[in-house]
């Protein structure tokens, strides 16, 4: 049905804008339910949420589904890596989004009635995704009668990937419409009161000037700074929270990169000069380019100005059919035949109808309309009347299709071989990435002579001995060197360059490392001090075009960080607070900021219009604290000492301006648009990390 063809197509489109003001991102369907699944041991468990056991199967079944609807939404039969583990990791936040939302909901009374989902399917208030699959261009307006006529088809359709289409669709829309409700149910209970309105309002309308005098915290040397151990085991205890860390491993490694040898590079050149004398001969260059160069023909054309000087010399000077080379350029070695010459313009006027294309059923209809208006503009029907009622470019179609002037290379490939190839009045239909265009050059530039060269590339690639030459010497490398202090001593001896990466169990791959999933695993299933090993029992993992020998220097439990690993942090904020307390001392009760400036050895600063909102303070840098304490002072007054970022502050307001009248409203408003969706995201935060989540998808993955 075309109906259904086009939900195909709008859909992958609708569902991501929903998703993104929801934060449901490809709901999948009903929360998983443990209680009803057939127990399949330990082994095959991949996720815990909300005492909600899942298990392999299930899971993946649910990866799968979402992958068909993708593939329904693209067109494509297959997915790169990228994509599906994308699609892999939207299962997994989808599922546990439901289990640990499922009991919220529940408790608060949340749900999609039938009348509701009817409602937004095909009532008055049709859902988001539903008006954009069935949207109609020409008006704007839902089409409600497409509306109805798929619904009865799929009254029919008991079943099959049409039926499921239909059904991820729905359970889209309750998903989406549940989780709306629940932010709404939050953003009801947050509110700022007409005082503190009026409040905020008036330190972002206030600019104040004011003086400083500071003293940073450096100027205190640490070691007349004391803390002692309780000191640091108390404020580590205080603050547990702070000190929560992921379950993490640290690697270091070093790459032996597989790079093609001086061997391969001959043998590209003699490849290359054994296929000229044939590259010549052919009578269709494009074809002989096509089967045997690296990279397709391209039949553009290019003046000599266009071209590198050597390449330009030759062509210009040559007879169609001469080749040249094989020339080196880049990582590559080509060969370049003169194939055409052409006399072109260097710009042309155009105008052009075009209709659009989006599926495959709609080539034909969009192929019959073309030829039609081709055929009333040639017997004589104004090409610009017609341009204004057919043409879907809404850049254009009102200036009856007119583009004006362009140059190469500012129009897709297809439509500018035809604008610049085409006769003057000529009428050319050519198709595109954005569907059938109906081409008429109105005017050309002067014209140049051009060239089309055909060109056969072979990039320079490392050979199978080549490689196995490079993993030789990294056995060796790891079979010499299997211990920590080994693998260091060997990389200084050698000249090698180490680098180092920190990974989490799910990461997909490490920092510029492509396709490096197996080295992530294998970091967790190693010993510190150890080589890393592959779950093949290798310490080799070949990694594109290189090969990278491991070993695990540190592991990182989840939980909170040890007291041990955080102590200096904590020293160094213990130590700064009890500098603060020394500098407020010393100036506290001060108002005349010459002398206070005088007898901390310091001067006075000033800063000017600063606000509520202000984020760096000239002279000061960010000082979030100070720039608070500034936006409340009137004219004249002194602050109290104000413990800052880098330092502690005395402040004296110069002047105070007010930019704007405060819209105490306005800034109601403003703080329900900051806060909502901050509100939302920390309050899923909460219940997921109540739902206790244990993640076990590296085994598998």
């Amino acid at each position: 049905m075309a109906t259904l063809q086009t939900i195909r197509n709008r859909a992958g489109i609708a569902i991501t804008i929903v998703i993104g003001l929801s934060l449901a991102a490809f709901i999948l369907g009903d929360a998983f339910n443990s209680g009803s699944s057939i127990l399949r041991g330990k082994q095959m468990e991949i996720a815990e949420v909300a005492g909600n056991i899942v298990n392999y199967q299930e899971f993946q079944k649910k990866v799968d589904d979402l992958t068909e609807i993708y593939k329904m939404n693209s067109g494509s039969s297959s997915l790169d890596q990228n994509t599906t583990d994308q699609l892999r990791e939207q299962t997994w936040e989808n599922m546990v989004r439901n289990l640990a939302m499922k009991d919220a909901y529940k408790q608060l009374g949340i749900s999609v009635s039938p009348t509701e989902l009817f409602d937004m399917v095909q009532g008055e208030n049709p859902h988001a995704i539903i008006q954009s699959i069935f949207r109609d261009p020409n008006t704007g307006s839902i089409n409600r009668s497409a509306i109805i006529q798929f619904l009865k088809y799929q009254q029919t359709a008991t079943d099959g990937p049409e039926r499921n289409y239909w059904l991820f669709i729905e359970n889209q829309i309750v998903e989406e419409s549940s989780f709306t409700k629940y932010n709404t149910l939050l953003s009801k209970g947050i509110y700022l009161t007409t005082d503190e309105a009026k409040m905020d309002a008036n330190g972002r309308s206030n600019q104040v000037t004011f003086q400083f005098v500071g003293k940073p915290y450096q100027a205190i040397s640490d070691s007349s700074v004391t803390v002692s151990e309780s000191d640091l085991k108390a404020y580590y205890d205080a603050h547990l929270a702070n000190f929560k860390q992921d379950d993490t491993r640290n690697i270091e490694y070093v790459s032996f990169p597989i790079v093609p040898s001086q061997d391969d590079e001959n043998q590209v050149i003699k490849w290359s000069n054994e296929i000229k004398a044939d590259f010549a001969a052919t009578t269709d260059a494009a074809t002989f380019v096509n089967a045997n160069s690296d990279t397709p023909f391209n039949g553009s054309y290019a003046k000599k100005s266009e071209l590198a000087p050597d390449i330009a010399e030759f062509a210009f000077n040559a007879a169609e059919g001469t080749v040249y080379g094989p020339y080196k350029e880049g990582e590559s070695w080509k060969l370049a035949r003169v194939n055409k010459f052409q006399d072109l313009p260097d710009s042309v006027q155009a105008r052009h109808i075009l209709i659009r294309v989006q599926t495959q059923q709609e080539v034909a209809p969009a192929q019959a309309l073309a030829d039609s208006l081709k055929r009333i503009i040639l017997l004589g029907n104004d090409f610009a009347d017609v341009a204004r009622q057919y043409s879907q470019d809404n850049g254009s179609a009102a200036n009856g299709g007119e583009l004006g002037w362009f140059r190469r290379g500012m129009m897709v490939p297809q439509f500018e071989e035809a604008a610049f190839m085409g006769q003057i009045n000529d009428i050319q239909i050519v198709g595109t990435q954005f569907g059938l265009h109906l081409i008429q050059v109105t005017k050309r530039g002067a014209t140049e002579k051009n060239v089309q060269l055909a060109v056969i590339e072979r990039k320079i690639e490392a050979s199978s001995r080549t490689i196995q030459n490079t993993y030789s010497v990294a056995s060796k490398f790891a079979s010499e060197n299997q211990d920590k202090k080994a693998f260091d001593a060997a990389i200084v001896a050698q000249g090698l360059n180490k680098k180092m990466a920190n990974l989490r169990e799910n990461d997909r791959q490490v920092a510029g490392l492509e396709n490096s999933r197996q080295l992530v695993r294998g970091a967790f299933q190693s010993n510190v001090g150890e080589m890393v090993v592959s779950s093949e029992g290798t310490p080799i993992f070949e990694l594109d075009d290189q090969f990278i020998v491991a070993v695990l220097t540190g592991i990182q439990e989840k939980g909170n960080a040890p007291f041990a690993s955080v102590k200096t942090t904590i020293e160094m904020e213990l130590k700064k607070d009890k500098k603060a307390e020394q500098l407020i001392a010393k100036m506290t009760g001060k108002t005349d900021l010459t002398s206070l400036a005088s007898e901390l050895g310091t001067s006075v600063g000033e800063a000017q219009r600063v606000n509520f909102d202000s984020y760096s303070i000239p002279g000061l840098g960010i000082e979030p604290a100070v720039a608070g304490v500034a936006s409340a002072l009137t004219v004249g007054q002194v602050s109290k000492p104000i413990k800052g970022a880098s330092g502690v502050f005395v402040i004296r307001a110069t002047a105070v301006d007010q930019v704007a009248t405060p819209d105490t409203d306005a800034e109601k408003s403003r703080f329900a648009a900051s806060t909502n969706y901050r509100v939302a995201m920390q309050a899923f935060d909460a219940i997921r990390e109540s739902a206790n989540v244990v993640d076990k998808r590296s085994k598998f993955y």
